[in-house]
């Protein structure tokens, strides 16, 4: 398939291209920040209390796919039969009822990881699991209890996760709901065991509470996303998932009239960040250890722009430091052809040198 051009990006990103393509005046300078690179294994992680079975899966991970050798990554998820419902999720293209199917659009796309349940990695286990590099979620929020609830459960353990052969186990906590207290201990000691036995971690960092919707949606503001960052890196995620942030201002929100929540320091939006969404994302890199830890942002739904969405997302989270994108729905909620021309578009963008850290 035809790589696609810098031109190219800079028309699916249309009016925007120069405000993305051309901003260098971040409030917080790349050379604070550990960016991603060939040698980021060796550079970052050879410091870490990680085991040598961790490093080398992070490793498999980091040169696989057409971004191997990069230091970015590309990761197909598919979990959202359970968290969003089969069909809901399915029904634009059955054909990923199917897990092999999952499997090859991850492959056929040039993906360095998937991203999938239990049930789903583990019925074609034996076929793929030593052709791609296995993320296995080990909970979700299901969506058939009434009325729909928030809380993310387990739905296997570790232990089935390195049976499987996995690279890496992924899991999501619910920063902010009533449950974030369970699910941090919980995920931090899966994490534990999973780095113990020699797999990475991967972390859903999201956001959940309905006071965070107040004139805005405050779960996609930068200083509330960059918090929960930094609570994922603290249980010792080896790379964050987070949305990419949309707004600021969600602790001031939330601290006004006789309202009063968290900590925060003014200078987060003086001196730390601007409304320019490079400098909102870098905020997220920062609280991942100024980039010691990965920072990849989700993809979104799918809908009637996902390749110019795609590329936008794609192209904040490389200009920003971040360490790539995991996009889901917009690569098969459509034909396999149309989702591989998808995840190759995202991944041309962090292949092209041209398109540089601000």
């Amino acid at each position: 398939m035809a790589t696609t051009t810098k031109n190219d990006i800079q028309t699916l990103l249309g009016d925007k291209a120069e405000s993305l393509l051309g901003f260098n005046s971040p409030k917080i300078p790349k050379e604070r920040l550990q960016l991603p690179g060939p040698d980021f294994v060796d550079r970052v992680f050879m410091q870490s209390d990680r085991n040598n079975r961790v490093l080398g899966n992070l490793e498999w991970m980091f040169k696989n796919g057409r971004l191997g050798g990069t230091g970015y990554v590309s990761i197909l998820p598919v979990d959202q039969g359970i968290e969003h419902s089969g069909g809901a999720s399915f029904a634009k293209n059955p054909d990923y009822f199917d897990p092999e199917n999952i499997v090859k659009l991850a492959i056929e796309g040039g993906c360095n990881a998937v991203a999938s349940t239990f049930g789903v990695l583990g019925v074609i286990a034996r076929k793929y699991a030593h052709k791609i590099p296995f993320i296995v979620k080990i909970n979700h929020n299901e969506l058939l209890t009434y009325p729909n609830s928030f809380e993310q459960i387990l739905f296997g353990t570790v232990e089935q996760a390195y049976d499987m052969g996995a690279a890496a186990v992924g899991a999501t906590i619910y920063f902010g709901s009533d449950d974030s207290h369970r699910e941090l201990i919980e995920i931090a000691q899966a994490f534990a065991l999973a780095h113990e036995l020699g797999m990475a971690t991967v972390l859903w960092c999201y956001l959940r509470n309905k006071g965070f919707k107040t004139d805005k949606d405050y779960h996609v503001s930068a200083d509330l996303t960059g918090q929960a960052n930094h609570l994922g890196v603290t249980i010792q995620a080896d790379i964050i998932k987070q949305k990419l942030p949309e707004n600021n201002g969600g602790f001031l929100a939330l601290n006004t009239g006789g309202s009063s929540y968290g900590k925060l320091d003014k200078r987060i939006y003086s001196e730390l960040t601007s409304d320019h969404p490079i400098d909102l994302c870098r905020y997220q890199v920062a609280n991942c250890y100024m980039g010691r830890i990965g920072l990849i942002n989700s993809g979104g739904a799918s809908g009637e722009n996902d390749f110019a969405e795609a590329a936008a997302t794609a192209v904040i989270n490389k200009r920003a430091g971040g360490m790539g994108l995991i996009s889901g729905r917009k690569a098969f909620q459509r034909p396999m052809a149309e989702g591989v021309k998808l995840l190759n578009t995202i991944q041309d963008v962090y292949k092209d040198k041209s398109i540089t850290v601000a």
